[in-house]
């Protein structure tokens, strides 16, 4: 793998709020565009079962939450931008990972312990409204970031132990199964911006504190004059440290904007006046995204394509990894199984199925040959060894899953198809099928 695979996940629980911009959103999508980088971005709806029982609520932060990424300029051609939903190879990967992960691992999880400890702090029993959804989020988890190996997860610090336990049931299913997973790396970033809300505290839901990202001018302005300020009147001089209006300013502005809003706390500015300032700063660079956004949240079809595309790309590298796997743990096809006392002398007589490419006049063809070196599947012309090749793999591909392939009746035997539904080769007897899913399956093993 040439290039490093970056992962973030959104949950689906709410509107993003200024926090996610400066916090999340804004450093994601700059990064983003970074040479030698594979950015994934996935919206988390199956996480966010785990924390809202509201359906309707999912589906707006869901479609709120995808315009909001693509009104700050996520580019869904440069990146993954897909639903977490789209890719059942996901909780697939979540049951193999949980049939090795350690429950004494998962009993560490921070949110499983703080639901625990509350519980027997009110004389509860300890499990008392705790779902198997939240004692499994990690491995959750785990599966969204090894299902496409990432290198790298950018989080806050709370969400370290996350990727430190999808790197232990990584190395775990590794050291039984045979190297299959990265071992990810969490990526926090100190230079990344934690934003103070209302109240003076971090900005978030849980605190009931924060300005949210889309509001309309009037109530932005509204919103900005509610942040908790000290009673230091016009013409004293103000401490920056500790003030949570100027962290909000200093997070939008520029070096020289943040000095000058600097000198004017020394100066003694009014709080009315610096709410002002910080009003038309954050509304100068969220204005033209503004509109934006709610172009988008007005064509909810258009953002559905986005999402579906994205999956589908997302799946193609999701699928294949995930075959193998499956592979490892014994979950394949029958075909080319044979028994114990099958064996013996019939194996030095065998040898592999293998393919055989060759040139027949401007065009180019393939075969694939059985154990016994018989002829069980040739293909159409095709015009370049390109287009040859690609179709091979394709085979490949499908056995390696353990998917059927798609075939249809001829006069002459059966017809295999590509996903377009062109042929791509052809059989001279429908009941020679079998052998040619069994050579599959052997050469996909």
């Amino acid at each position: 793998m040439s290039r490093q695979r970056v992962l973030t996940g959104i949950t689906t629980t709410g509107a993003p709020h200024l926090g996610n911009y400066v916090g999340a959103i804004r450093p994601a999508i700059a990064a983003s565009g970074a040479g030698g980088v594979e950015s994934f971005f996935f919206l988390a709806d199956y996480h966010a079962l785990v924390k809202c029982g509201d359906p309707e609520r999912v589906r707006r932060s869901t479609l709120e939450i995808a315009a909001s990424w693509l009104a700050c300029g996520l580019d869904p051609e440069r990146v993954f931008f897909y639903r977490q939903s789209d890719i059942p190879e996901i909780p697939e990967l979540a049951w193999i990972l949980a049939c090795s992960a350690g429950k004494g691992l998962l009993n560490r999880a921070h949110a499983y312990k703080a639901a625990v400890d509350a519980n027997e702090q009110a004389g509860d029993d300890p499990d008392a409204g705790v779902t198997m959804g939240l004692f499994l989020y990690p491995v959750l988890m785990a599966a969204d970031i090894l299902a496409f190996n990432a290198h790298r997860v950018p989080v806050g610090r709370d969400q370290v132990q996350h990727i430190e336990m999808a790197r232990d049931m990584a190395a775990r299913f590794n050291h039984h199964y045979g190297e299959h997973f990265v071992l990810p790396e969490a990526q926090v970033d100190a230079h990344v911006a934690t934003l103070p809300g209302l109240d003076g505290r971090k900005m978030s839901k849980s605190y009931d504190n924060t300005i949210p990202l889309w509001l309309p001018e009037r109530e932005l302005k509204s919103a900005i004059a509610r942040i908790v300020t000290d009673s230091r009147a016009p013409g004293e001089a103000k401490q920056v440290e500790g003030s949570a209006l100027f962290e909000l300013y200093q997070a939008f502005a520029s070096a020289d904007e943040t000095a000058a809003m600097r000198e004017a706390y020394a100066d003694g500015i009014g709080w009315g006046e610096a709410k002002q300032r910080l009003f038309e700063r954050i509304d100068a660079e969220l204005r033209p995204l503004r509109e934006r956004y709610y172009q988008l949240v007005g064509r909810p079809g258009e953002i559905e394509e986005i999402l579906r595309l994205g999956g589908r790309r997302a799946r193609a590298v999701a699928t294949s990894l995930v075959a193998e796997v499956r592979i490892a743990a014994g979950l394949q096809p029958l075909f080319g199984l044979r028994w114990e006392k099958e064996r013996g002398a019939d194996d030095g007589r065998r040898e592999q199925p293998r393919f055989v490419t060759f040139r027949e006049g401007e065009a180019f063809r393939f075969k694939l040959l059985d154990g016994d070196g018989t002829v069980v599947l040739e293909s159409v012309p095709f015009a370049d060894p390109k287009a040859c090749g690609q179709s091979i793999g394709t085979l490949k591909k499908a056995a390696v899953a353990g998917q059927a392939l798609a075939t249809r009746s001829a006069p002459d035997g059966f017809e295999v198809l590509a996903a377009d539904g062109s042929v791509i080769a052809r059989g001279a007897d429908p009941a020679r099928l079998g052998p040619v899913m069994e050579a599959l399956a052997l050469l996909a093993a």
